[in-house]
């Protein structure tokens, strides 16, 4: 048996047949190493500098603190998705953009997402959703306003970029964003808002250069649709911007999985749409929705 006790505020224990651990409230560590077999205890005491042990504040929607028994609680969660649900119903579904809230306005990506933000709102008609952080998502975002299209957003309290560490968006209204305290309701605003329940219904998802979050996000979309779970009585358009062969690596990737066996081959292809730039993600949803194409950015500059 070996009995092990730390002391950083917090406790944790084990079944008495296993190792233990133990923590409390000073910041004395006392160990104490006996043996099943011999009777016998071994014991020393070690010393911690004062820790400070710094507490997660949660944010709701009107920058108000929870409790961990208030995050918990499934009916909170609820609450925060049929918030999510009665904003689009109010705003009406469109497409969702997922992508980087750290490559800013000075990068090559934002500007091309801005233009693919503006010439898709104005192809489909449609309201653009984001995360409504900074980066891709305000890209997107900007692009739609530019075009005289509706906006809506799912912010999340903690994004990179100064202006998410609040409740409020730094331009947008109130009236069309929701601050999500759960990840899990803002993920089911992001899919609820891309269903398609009529032919009229004009909506997709892209993915735009990201890191972490944007895959989360993409992948958990794409799974949604492999396994016919998205809820949406419609196919969904799922496109892949692959600006500059950002995601060619991960692609490589998937084609391993193949030769692996854990994909079925031209299983992921059925999923989605590549695209390398936004010529060719307008020209896939104006053929996939029956629409004369418009002239994107590219286009008229290659005819000057």
């Amino acid at each position: 048996m070996i009995v092990l006790s730390l002391t950083m505020g917090f406790g944790a224990g084990s079944p008495t047949s296993m190792d233990h651990v133990f923590l409390r409230s000073s910041h004395q560590i006392d160990v104490i190493l006996g043996s099943s077999m011999k009777k016998e205890t071994w014991g020393f005491n070690l010393y911690l500098p004062n820790l400070k042990y710094k507490s997660r504040i949660s944010f709701c929607c009107k920058n108000e603190s929870i409790d961990f028994q208030e995050r918990t609680s499934p009916n909170e969660v609820k609450k925060e998705i049929e918030q999510c649900y009665e904003l689009i119903h109010r705003l009406g579904r469109g497409v969702v953009y997922l992508g980087s809230s750290r490559m800013g306005p000075g990068h090559p990506h934002y500007i091309k997402t801005f233009e693919l933000g503006n010439k898709i709102a104005t192809l489909l008609d449609c309201t653009t959703w984001t995360g409504a952080g900074p980066g891709l998502m305000d890209a997107a975002t900007q692009g739609a306003l530019q075009a005289g299209k509706a906006v809506g957003g799912f912010k999340i309290g903690r994004e990179a970029g100064e202006w998410t560490s609040t409740n409020f968006h730094s331009y947008l209204p109130s009236a069309s964003y929701l601050t999500c305290r759960f990840f899990s309701a803002r993920k089911h605003g992001f899919v609820d808002a891309v269903v398609r329940s009529q032919s009229f219904d004009r909506t997709a998802v892209v993915a735009l250069p990201g890191g972490i979050g944007t895959l989360d996000e993409v992948f958990e979309i794409m799974a949604l649709i492999q396994l016919e779970r998205i809820g949406s009585r419609l196919p969904v358009p799922l496109l892949l911007m692959n600006y500059d062969s950002f995601y060619s690596n991960l692609l490589e990737f998937l084609n391993d999985c193949e030769k692996w066996g854990t994909v079925y081959k031209g299983e992921v292809a059925s999923l989605w749409k590549i695209c390398n730039n936004n010529s060719e993600a307008l020209a896939y949803l104006a053929e996939f929705y029956g629409l004369s194409p418009i002239e994107t950015l590219e286009t008229a500059r290659n005819a000057r």
